[in-house]
């Protein structure tokens, strides 16, 4: 079934009622057809409204015979094809698409996509910033909370994209102008089944690019994307002359350059990035290279880095108490993230690790905690595999702890002045906290309540 057809009386059962369920629904029902919303969760009283006043059906615990009557079946972001109601439809025969294959024909606009391990979001705010501080009409959507089916049949000149594997692992239909992927890292393991999974989801966005479309990719990654010949590639590396791609972004000691044809560009210049961290470097030069692909003028994009500010839980700096910087990283989800993190941030470290796992291997992140961190505090429901990588890694500073309230008051113990307090857990926040955001939250709750009349020092103080 076409989903660029009429949707006028076609019936369409939308499985989840999350944020993006209730977007795809809510795009559905604008288009004349009959919906059906399923979900297996608790019935939720404002998603019951939300979904009624717009003549939506719906079900709450389960998937019933209503479901499998639909004529299409259309998935909200973060459902598996291991998912029960989807080998169910697929034994029923009933047609099966994607949150993008479902909203990309009702996408107007010169489209961005931008994916990856880490920096995604960052990423996309960070061209959304731009392209709006160059005048231009443009909104940062996707998966960081503004559902893309939202915004479909826009006016706007540009929509950037933040694009998950959950979400590319099940497009074939989405063509972007420029796609970023902003590094490649084992993540979500326990959703794909492998690293090859994931990564071969990931490649999706630049599969369904159409030819001489540009990618924006590290250097070390050009192999993953061998096989995908017809687009152009632009390889981020450090000091590193690429050449093994149609142009380059060079990665220098004060400033990254834009190559091509042998001609460079300077693309800016470190100290006007407000953001803590070498990877956010490596966000920005990927943010400012898809402004110059996009035929847009970097140097008025330049002195704009300088109004961006930085995104919650991702390196954000909380405080300086006593001379120690506390520093939330509660996005750092996983190893990669949080190996990151270590290496990026300047001087010695205490990090606080642990939570609930995504089936990753500890060890590299344990190679990293002894190389840049002096202690690590661990907690949480992964806290004995973190401990006894850290251990076969030979890493004396482990101390292991119950809480977040704990391990930042070991902390405060043990810092001292010019070291850096890093939540970094390496772990989803699902064994103790709903989301990251709160367990940022959180732990920036717990410095601050250390505040009382101190001086903040560089970093911002918050009340």
């Amino acid at each position: 079934m076409r989903v660029e057809g009429c949707l006028e009386g076609i019936k369409i059962g939308v499985i989840g009622a999350g944020l993006s369920g209730i977007s795809l629904a809510s795009l559905a029902a604008r288009k004349q057809a009959i919906v059906f919303v399923s979900d297996c969760g608790t019935f939720r009283e404002e998603t019951a409204k939300e979904l009624a006043s717009r003549g939506i059906g719906f079900e709450f615990g389960g998937h019933g015979a209503r479901l499998w009557e639909s004529d299409m079946i259309v998935l909200s972001s973060g459902i598996s094809p291991a998912a029960l109601p989807v080998r169910e439809a697929e034994r029923r025969g009933i047609p099966i698409v994607g949150e993008l294959d479902f909203v990309a024909p009702h996408l107007k606009g010169r489209l961005v996509g931008v994916t990856g391990s880490n920096g995604k979001s960052t990423t996309t705010e960070l061209v959304g910033h731009l392209l709006k501080g160059l005048g231009e009409k443009a909104a940062a959507i996707g998966n960081i909370g503004r559902p893309l089916a939202d915004y479909a049949d826009s006016d706007l000149d540009f929509l950037v994209m933040e694009l998950s594997s959950f979400q590319l692992n099940w497009a074939s239909k989405l063509s972007v102008e420029v796609a970023i992927v902003t590094n490649l890292d084992p993540d979500h393991l326990d959703w794909h089944g492998s690293y090859e999974k994931y990564v071969a989801a990931k490649a999706n966005l630049l599969r369904m690019q159409k030819p001489g479309k540009w990618a924006i990719i590290q250097e070390r990654e050009l192999d993953f994307f061998k096989e995908i010949p017809l687009i152009r590639r632009l390889a981020l590396g450090w000091n590193s002359g690429i050449t093994r791609a149609d142009g380059r972004i060079e990665m220098g000691d004060t400033e990254a350059t834009l190559w091509r044809q042998g001609i460079s560009k300077p693309l800016f210049r470190y100290g006007n990035l407000p953001l803590l961290g070498r990877h956010n470097l490596e966000n920005a030069a990927m943010a400012m290279a898809a402004i110059e692909v996009l035929g847009l003028d970097t140097g008025r994009a330049e002195p704009l880095l300088a109004s961006f500010p930085a995104l919650p839980h991702r390196c954000e700096a909380v405080a300086t108490i006593d001379g120690v910087n506390y520093v939330d990283d509660s996005k750092g989800t996983n190893v990669a993230a949080s190996m990151t993190a270590l290496r990026s941030l300047p001087g010695v470290k205490i990090v606080i690790l642990g939570g609930q796992g995504k089936g990753e291997e500890y060890a590299p992140l344990a190679e990293a905690v002894k190389k840049h961190a002096r202690i690590a505090l661990v907690l949480g429901a992964e806290r004995e595999k973190i401990v006894e990588a850290l251990q076969r890694e030979q890493f004396e500073g482990i101390i292991p702890v119950g809480d977040m309230e704990e391990a930042v008051e070991k902390a405060r113990r043990e810092a001292r002045p010019g070291e850096t307090v890093l939540l970094s857990p390496a772990c989803t926040s699902w064994d103790a906290y709903p989301n990251y955001k709160e367990r940022g939250n959180h732990f920036q709750s717990l410095v601050h309540a250390m505040l009382g009349g101190e001086t903040v020092g560089d970093y911002p103080e918050r009340t």
